[in-house]
């Protein structure tokens, strides 16, 4: 795979899951509303690829060894995968309970974070135990701690 797609596509998956966890968590735990949390979800998918493409852009810019072409194509890997990846966690809300929902997108956030994390260390040829260990931690801890705002936006605001 060309390093400009696997830039997009790596920090997309990465961005979409662990961003798109962290506020469904949060906006459950203060709100409890579908709306605001399917709300959320489009909102990230959108903005937040938008947002990530541009950094991702101006980033590979910044290095001054890309070619526009490269540049380009991290740019559009990255809007694109950052917005599929984010779309894939409407579905469990679409089809299933609010509760049901919030745990099926985090068994399925954390999936996709360890299956990826297996990849990237194949290709680095490293074991892949702590490189998987590492990313779950990471995303686990944004989890939590969204939770924990989430309920203390509600408790004082609500």
């Amino acid at each position: 795979m060309k390093h400009s797609l696997k830039t997009g596509l790596s920090f997309g998956l990465t961005s979409a899951t662990i961003t798109t966890l962290g506020l469904m968590v949060g906006l459950y735990s203060g709100t409890h509303s579908k709306a605001a949390v399917l709300g959320g979800i489009f909102t990230i998918a959108v903005a937040d690829a938008f947002s990530d493409a541009l950094g991702i852009h101006i980033s590979e810019e910044s290095e001054n060894i890309h070619s526009p072409r490269e540049i380009w194509e991290s740019t559009f890997s990255t809007f694109f995968s950052k917005f599929f990846f984010a779309l894939t966690f409407a579905v469990p809300l679409l089809t299933l309970s609010l509760p049901t929902a919030i745990t099926v997108s985090v068994v399925w956030g954390l999936t996709l974070l360890t299956v990826f994390s297996v990849y990237l260390a194949k290709l680095q040829k490293i074991n892949p135990k702590g490189v998987v260990l590492e990313h779950l931690i990471i995303g686990i801890a944004v989890i939590v701690v969204s939770r924990f705002i989430g309920m203390g936006v509600a408790k004082t605001f609500g």
